[in-house]
C-alpha cells in the first residue's frame, strides 16, 4: 500500500491521501476473493479479434451468442483473444457513450453470455472512463443534485478561456444542460453532448472508476482497453491532454489491479502523434504494457498507395521500447475510421491530404478536428481500410493481395496483433449505414447476417472466402514460431525503397519477413544462400530472391 499511497500524493492533496488509500484497500480487499490468481504472460500465440457484440447476428439468438458461435465455427485454434467493443448499455456513439458500467446491454445478452466466452477466449473490456452518458444516473444524479454526485463533472463558466485545450472534434468543448432547479450549466465534454466528462479532481470518481476496472476483471477481463485517456485530467490554460495527473491515475491503476490479478495487461488508447503516445508506457514497468500503435495503420496507407517504404522504414527503425515488459498493439483498422494525427511529424501536411483526397475516391469520408487558429484539419479518415488501400474496382486478387500486405505486417511486426471484424471477414465500406445513420465511422460498422456470411466464407470462390483463407494462413504461421514473441527482438533492415523488411530474432532462429509494397517484381540479394519460406514451406534463393508485386515473404534463417 505504500507504492500506492505514494503514488496518489502525487495527484491529491496529502491531508486526502490517507482516507483514499484505505478506501482502495477495501476495494482490493473486495475484489482478491472474486478473481483466481493467474501469471500467464502473452506470448506469440495472442491474437486479438475486434468486434462488436452484434457484428454477427442471427434471428432468435442473442448477438453475443452468435459471436461465440462464429469465433467457435471459424476462429477457434486460430484466435484466442477477442476484444468486445463496448458491449454496456448506451445512448449513442455504438457504445461509447455508456449509461451503465455495471450491466451488459440487454440487446446484446447478459454477463453470462459474455463469462461463456471468457472461458475460450482472453477478452479485452472497454474502459470507457473519461466520460459517461448524459443518461447515465450519475449524470442524472449530479443534476438532480444529489450529494452522491456532487463534483462528479466538470463545471466552467462560458467566459473561461479554454483556447489552449486539444479538440479532437469540431464541436464545443462546453455543452449547455438545464439542473433540476432550472439553472443553465456548462458542462465539459471533449466528445459530445452527450459524452459528459468525469472530473477526476473528486476521489470518490477515482474511487468508483476503480471500483468498475475490477469488476470488469472479477467478469474475465485480461486486457483492459482505457479509451481515450489521455483527456482524463483537465487544466484550464493548459491542452488538458496528457497531464501530469493522467499518467499519475494509469501508474495507480496498474498498481491497484496488480493487487488482484497479476495477469491483466493495460492497453492505452491515445490517437495522437507517436511521441505523444508511446508516453504512456512509463519508464517500462509502470505504466501501460501495451500501446496501440497508431501511426501504423495511416502509415502503411500511405507507404502503399505511394509505393515507397522510405519513411515507413525510417519510423519502424526509430521504434524502442522501454523494457521487456512492454509492447505495441499492431493493428490497422477498427471501428473507429484511420486516424491521421499520428503521421504529424513523420509526414508533410501535404501527404496527410493526399491520403484525404484517396479516402474520398475510394468512397469514404473526412472527419475534421478544430486547430487553435480556428482552422480545421483532417482528424480521421472514414473508410474500411481495404477499401482505402485498394480501390472497388480493382481485381479481386490484387485486393486481396494489397489487404494482405498490410495484415502480414501488422503480424510481424514487434507487438501484439489485433484484427478487426470486417478485415478478416473481407468487408467493404457500408455507405447505406451512413446514410441510415448520419454517422461517417457508420461505413466500417456493418453488423452482418451470420448465416448469409457463413454461406461466403464457405464458397470457395468468394472473395471474402479466398481472403479469409489466406489471412488464417498469416495467423497460423505465425503462431508457430516463437520469434514473434511481444516482447522478442526486433530489427528493421533496409533491402530496397519498396520492400519493407522485419527481422524477429529467437534464441536459435530468425525470420525475416519481406513485403514488396510495389506493383512490380523486385529482385533481392540479401547474401544469404537460401531459407524456407515458412508460408510455403518451399526452399528461396537468396542470393537472387524475386518479390512479385504486392508479395510477401518470411524467410527462416539461423540465428
Amino acid at each position: 500500500m505504500k507504492a500506492i499511497q505514494k503514488k496518489l500524493a502525487e495527484i491529491y492533496p496529502e491531508k486526502d491521501v490517507e482516507i483514499i488509500a484505505l478506501s482502495i484497500k477495501n476495494l482490493i480487499g473486495k475484489y482478491q476473493n472474486l478473481v483466481k490468481p493467474s501469471t500467464s504472460q502473452l506470448t506469440h500465440k495472442d491474437i486479438v479479434l475486434i468486434a462488436y457484440g452484434d457484428h454477427v447476428k442471427t434471428d432468435g439468438e442473442m448477438p453475443l451468442q452468435t459471436l461465440a458461435k462464429f469465433a467457435t465455427k471459424y476462429l477457434y485454434d486460430h484466435i484466442d483473444s477477442i476484444h468486445i467493443l463496448p458491449f454496456y448499455p448506451y445512448s449513442s456513439d455504438d457504445g461509447f457513450s455508456v449509461i451503465d458500467y455495471y450491466q451488459v446491454n440487454p440487446d446484446l445478452g447478459t454477463w453470462q453470455d459474455v463469462e461463456a466466452l471468457a472461458k475460450d477466449y482472453k477478452l479485452m473490456f472497454d474502459a470507457v472512463v473519461n466520460h459517461i452518458s448524459s443518461q447515465s444516473k450519475w449524470f442524472q444524479g449530479y443534476l438532480n443534485g444529489k450529494e452522491q454526485y456532487e463534483n462528479y463533472f466538470i463545471e466552467k463558466s462560458p467566459d473561461t478561456d479554454l483556447s489552449a485545450v486539444v479538440r479532437p472534434r469540431a464541436l464545443p468543448l462546453l455543452s449547455k444542460f438545464v439542473d433540476a432547479k432550472g439553472n443553465t450549466r456548462h458542462i465539459w465534454t471533449t466528445f459530445s453532448q452527450d459524452q459528459i466528462d468525469l472530473n477526476y479532481e473528486n476521489p470518490k470518481v477515482l474511487l468508483q472508476v476503480l471500483d468498475v476496472l475490477l469488476f470488469y476483471i472479477s467478469k474475465g477481463a485480461k486486457l483492459l482497453r482505457l479509451d481515450a485517456i489521455g483527456f482524463l485530467w483537465k487544466v484550464p490554460g493548459t491542452t488538458s491532454i496528457h497531464l501530469p495527473q493522467t499518467h499519475s491515475i494509469i501508474q495507480l491503476v496498474r498498481l491497484v489491479l496488480g493487487q488482484v490479478s497479476k495477469e491483466v495487461t493495460l492497453v492505452t488508447e491515445t490517437n495522437v502523434p507517436h511521441q505523444e503516445n508511446i508516453s504512456y508506457f512509463g519508464d517500462g514497468t509502470n505504466e501501460a504494457q501495451m500501446v496501440y500503435n497508431f501511426t501504423l495503420p495511416p502509415l502503411l496507407a500511405f507507404s502503399l498507395l505511394k509505393e515507397d517504404t522510405k519513411t515507413l522504414q525510417a519510423w519502424a527503425a526509430s521504434l524502442s521500447l522501454p523494457s521487456q515488459q512492454t509492447c505495441f498493439f499492431n493493428f490497422t483498422a477498427s471501428h473507429d475510421g484511420v486516424g491521421v494525427r499520428p503521421l504529424q511529424g513523420i509526414v508533410p501536411d501535404a501527404d496527410i491530404d493526399f491520403l484525404a483526397k484517396t479516402a474520398k475516391k475510394h468512397g469514404g469520408y473526412i472527419s475534421y478536428k478544430n486547430n487553435p487558429d480556428g482552422s480545421q484539419s483532417p482528424y480521421e479518415l472514414n473508410c474500411n481500410y481495404l477499401d482505402l488501400i485498394a480501390h472497388y474496382d480493382e481485381e479481386d486478387e490484387v485486393r486481396i493481395k494489397k489487404m494482405l500486405l498490410t495484415q502480414g505486417v501488422a503480424l510481424c511486426m514487434p507487438g501484439v496483433p489485433g484484427i478487426y471484424f470486417h478485415s478478416l471477414v473481407g468487408s467493404g465500406n457500408y455507405k447505406k449505414g451512413v446514410e441510415a445513420t448520419g454517422m461517417k465511422r457508420t461505413i466500417n460498422r456493418e453488423k452482418l447476417d451470420y448465416e448469409v456470411l457463413c454461406k461466403e466464407l464457405e464458397a470457395p470462390n468468394s472473395f471474402r472466402a479466398k481472403l479469409y483463407k489466406q489471412f488464417l494462413n498469416l495467423i497460423d504461421t505465425r503462431k508457430k514460431y516463437q520469434v514473434f514473441n511481444p516482447f522478442g527482438d526486433f530489427k528493421f533492415p533496409k533491402v530496397h525503397k519498396n520492400v519493407f523488411a522485419i527481422e524477429r530474432v529467437g534464441e536459435t532462429q530468425k525470420i525475416l519477413c519481406l513485403f514488396n509494397f510495389s506493383s512490380k517484381t523486385i529482385e533481392l540479394d540479401l547474401g544469404e544462400t537460401s531459407g524456407e519460406n515458412v508460408l510455403t514451406g518451399l526452399n528461396e534463393n537468396l542470393k537472387a530472391l524475386k518479390l512479385k508485386a504486392w508479395e510477401q515473404k518470411w524467410i527462416c534463417l539461423d540465428a
